[in-house]
């Protein structure tokens, strides 16, 4: 009998693979509902820029990138933990595997959050104090959650979308592309971070008269 209960025995390491594979489920249902949101917000980027609404087309924008880049972060995490549960070693990884998969659990529980619904969306176009409001709290939420690559990389969407919308055509444009010096790079990368530091500066003493 001893034997047949130590059968019936889950080991840490097919618990961390049981959980590891919810986690993934979890994930791929988020991804496909997710990408119906930031669709729209792409649209919505487009529908703020025709209006000549720059701001509210770039917090679209970084919404989406943000959702994106959680969804990355996790899948990221999960390829890892998939190695270590199969690691023949697990009694040495068992400790990082848990955390991981907490960490886990935590980052799809603020997808899960940060998804909201359409609604919640189609309020990055409003106008009412409502919209505003909701405007002004995904403006500070995503202040602190997305890193200077996230962002140049939301610089460089908008103005591709920009570029898309502009009717203006540059008669010949050279074929080869501009590679720009490091130097130059580090540059642009300093001018755009100087320019979202003016721009949260405007948009936190703009808050109170928001309320």
């Amino acid at each position: 009998m001893g034997n047949s209960n130590s059968a019936h025995k889950i080991s840490a390491q097919d618990k961390a693979i049981l959980d590891m594979k919810n986690q993934r489920d979890k994930l791929h249902q988020y991804q496909k509902r997710i990408t119906v949101i930031t669709d729209r917000e792409k649209e919505i980027a487009k529908e703020c820029l025709k209006r000549g609404d720059t701001n509210k087309a770039k917090l679209a924008l970084r919404r989406k990138k943000y959702q994106e880049s959680l969804l990355a972060k996790t899948d990221g995490q999960l390829a890892q933990l998939e190695v270590l549960t199969s690691d023949v070693e697990f009694a040495l990884v068992q400790k990082d595997v848990i955390f991981g998969l907490q960490q886990g659990t935590a980052v799809l529980k603020e997808i899960h959050r940060e998804m909201g619904g359409i609604e919640n969306v189609e309020k990055l176009l409003g106008e009412n104090e409502e919209a505003r409001a909701y405007q002004q709290e995904i403006s500070e939420l995503l202040a602190n959650k997305m890193s200077n690559q996230d962002e140049d990389e939301v610089e460089d969407e908008l103005e591709a979308l920009e570029a898309e919308l502009s009717s203006v055509k540059l008669p010949d444009a050279p074929a080869t592309k501009i590679e720009l010096t490091e130097r130059e790079k580090a540059q642009l990368a300093k001018d755009r971070a100087q320019r979202r530091a003016r721009e949260r500066a405007a948009e936190q003493a703009a808050g109170p008269m928001l309320a």
